[in-house]
């Protein structure tokens, strides 16, 4: 079987994702897993299903199939490690999912400075950190996916930060796409709206007990709500050889939430 065969079989790549023990992070590891690839996995949450240190080897080289470790993407010298320690075990990295990212609810005018760091550097610079970390170690026909979020395409009362730093990935996703072409590398972005999902929950709650003045909309032009799972093989997509002459391109896996723009499904 060769990828020509089936060109969304991630075999033998290598695939860092960063904020992978729940949601999308988490739905995309398994995907890329599942067409093969080998995952290095991420995130400053040591959940039940994430734990640092817990590698799976299946390679015969011995090599992990699977390495997790946890450590907040705004840590530089933590950040710069796990690069390193990739790099040293499997010998490269083929893909870079930039997934990491969060946010809270509150006006502009109630966001402190300090608080706007730490939004600036979970969004945006921690995206910009791994890109130079990473792509050294990158071959020909490498690909980067950096998920952004449909706030990077529409106004965000209550989350202008996050949105602006989302709108800024979008917008390194097309210069990174011209920069890195003669390398042979490909950047993409997915921009993902209306997924049920823990942190889409916790976020949705926060904005209600906040009683911000605008009500986002609640249901997707197509009706339901979509998964992790959505935006996981949008990714793989993204990643694979299917999608080798596509690059810097946003994929907007919503429901049609960007396409309706201000227009809401009666019911």
């Amino acid at each position: 079987m060769t990828t020509e065969d089936e060109p969304l079989r991630l075999d033998g790549r290598v695939a860092i994702i960063t904020g992978a023990a729940r949601g999308i992070g988490d739905a995309t590891a398994r995907a890329f897993a599942l067409c093969g690839a080998t995952v290095a996995l991420c995130d400053r949450l040591e959940t039940e299903t994430f734990h640092g240190y817990e590698d799976t080897v299946s390679h015969e080289d011995g090599t992990p199939r699977t390495l997790r470790r946890v450590l907040d993407v705004r840590d530089g010298e933590a950040v710069a490690g796990f690069v390193d320690e990739v790099a040293a075990a499997c010998g490269r990295v083929d893909i870079l999912v930039n997934n990491a990212g969060g946010t809270f609810a509150a006006p502009l005018l109630g966001t402190s400075e300090s608080a706007e760091e730490r939004l600036v550097a979970e969004n945006f610079s921690q995206v910009t950190r791994l890109v130079r970390l990473v792509v050294p170690h990158m071959p020909h026909g490498g690909a980067i996916i950096n998920v952004t979020s449909v706030e990077a395409h529409q106004a965000a009362p209550g989350f202008a930060i996050y949105a602006a730093m989302k709108a800024a990935v979008e917008n390194l996703t097309k210069s990174l796409a011209l920069e890195l072409a003669e390398s042979g590398i490909r950047v993409n972005a997915i921009a993902p709206d209306a997924l049920s999902s823990a942190g889409e929950r916790e976020t949705r709650e926060q904005f209600l007990v906040h009683e911000m003045p605008f009500d986002p909309v609640h249901m997707p032009p197509l009706g339901f709500f979509g998964s992790p799972d959505d935006a996981a093989w949008a990714t793989v997509f993204l990643a694979s050889d299917a999608a080798r002459f596509i690059t810097g391109t946003t994929l907007h896996v919503d429901g049609g939430t960007h396409a309706a723009g201000g227009w809401r499904r009666r019911n």
